[in-house]
């Protein structure tokens, strides 16, 4: 199927896909990115996605940001900046709704926790975890495991990746392993990423309390635009103050990012997918925004990812996550009927494979169903 608007030669192209690990017959009248896309959405572990944390653990209040509400932000600021720089829309699209397909519950602190318990038996990441998602984990079709999703969506969905892990993935590893780059819409999906978390994490901040606008008038890249908004709007409502000063923000940093691109694209005088792989990133902010994204960051990590209230809600989980794990590897019996492991399972990977896909609740019930005496005959 033809886009709708003409892609860039160093664009990735459906008819130059790689293809997928079981040949399929075409989707026609959608695109294969399209396929791709729609198959992802279809996904149980997509739709487990809004019961997940992003920084609030989802019991904490209906308005913050899921793991699902943060995928489809992504997905919005991606597709806006590839449709200006010439890029496939849809491959964007698919990276950025199936990049945290492999979050555990409760965020990064139930990341952290199950890569503890997993030290010793290969580790956890959630980027490798969102390809074993893909690739494996998803039960849906008559001929295959997983989702047998394109090569270049596959490759957009592991951003990082260990060495040695890498030599373990076949096709989708070999960029680590040769030092190439993915395509511009990986790179592009990564930093839509960044916008979309970096600026709905100070919107649910002030919406929580936790962090508030006289702090953010000491980081430059917000108190700018909050500046601009109070002197053209002085007498707008706090809520509405914040809402256009974030607005303004994620204009800022697209416009940024656009330019930039652009710039280092025409620089590097790429003219096809083959030559994006072998240069540096292409896709990047210019170097004041970058510094100030810094800065961002590390006022977020101080005042918002280690505020006491949230630590005490990460420590929880880590506990919750930790927990289950021990109980579960100590006794494999204990395991839904649909997990238990078979006699030549890898019994740590089956047990991290089903914890990764709890949502926050569900995590927390399992641990009431184990280890609450109230619960006992539940």
């Amino acid at each position: 199927m033809s886009t709708p608007f003409k892609l860039a030669a160093y664009a990735a192209h459906d008819v130059t896909s790689k293809g997928r690990h079981y040949p399929e017959l075409s989707a026609a009248p959608r695109g294969e990115f399209q396929r791709d896309r729609d198959r992802i959405i279809h996904s149980g572990a997509f739709r487990r996605l809004e019961y997940k944390t992003q920084v609030f653990v989802n019991h904490e209040g209906d308005l913050f940001r899921t793991r699902l509400t943060h995928s489809l932000e992504v997905a919005q600021i991606g597709r806006s900046m590839a449709r200006i720089l010439c890029l496939n829309e849809d491959l964007v699209e698919a990276i950025s709704l199936a990049h945290d397909l492999g979050h555990t519950p409760f965020g990064h602190a139930g990341q952290d926790a199950l890569n503890a318990c997993m030290k010793d038996y290969g580790g956890f990441e959630h980027n490798l975890q969102s390809l074993r998602v893909v690739d494996k984990l998803e039960q849906r079709y008559a001929e295959f495991d997983g989702l047998n999703l394109c090569f270049e969506t596959r490759e957009g969905i592991l951003k990082h990746c260990a060495l040695e892990n890498a030599r373990q993935l076949g096709d989708v590893g070999e960029r680590f392993i040769h030092k190439h780059q993915p395509s511009l819409e990986a790179q592009l999906a990564n930093l839509a990423d960044e916008i979309a978390y970096n600026n709905h994490d100070i919107d649910d901040g002030l919406r929580s309390g936790l962090i508030t606008l006289a702090q953010l008038e000491e980081v430059t890249l917000f108190a700018r635009y909050l500046n601009e908004v109070r002197a053209h709007f002085p007498k707008l409502n706090e809520r509405r103050t914040i809402h256009e000063t974030i607005r303004r923000m994620i204009n800022a940093l697209v416009s940024d990012l656009i330019s930039h691109s652009q710039s280092a694209i025409v620089a590097a005088g790429v003219q096809s997918l083959g030559d994006v792989r072998s240069t540096p990133p292409l896709i990047g902010f210019s170097a004041d925004i970058v510094k100030q994204n810094l800065e961002l960051k590390q006022f977020l990590r101080k005042n918002l990812y280690r505020h006491y209230r949230v630590t005490r809600m990460t420590t929880k989980a880590a506990r919750v996550v930790s927990e289950l794990f021990q109980a579960f590897l100590t006794t494999p019996a204990l395991l839904p009927t649909e997990h238990q492991p078979t006699a030549d399972s890898d019994i740590p990977r089956v047990i991290a494979d089903y914890i990764a896909g709890m949502t926050d609740r569900y995590a927390m019930r399992e641990y009431r169903r184990l280890f609450a005496i109230e619960d006992v005959l539940v």
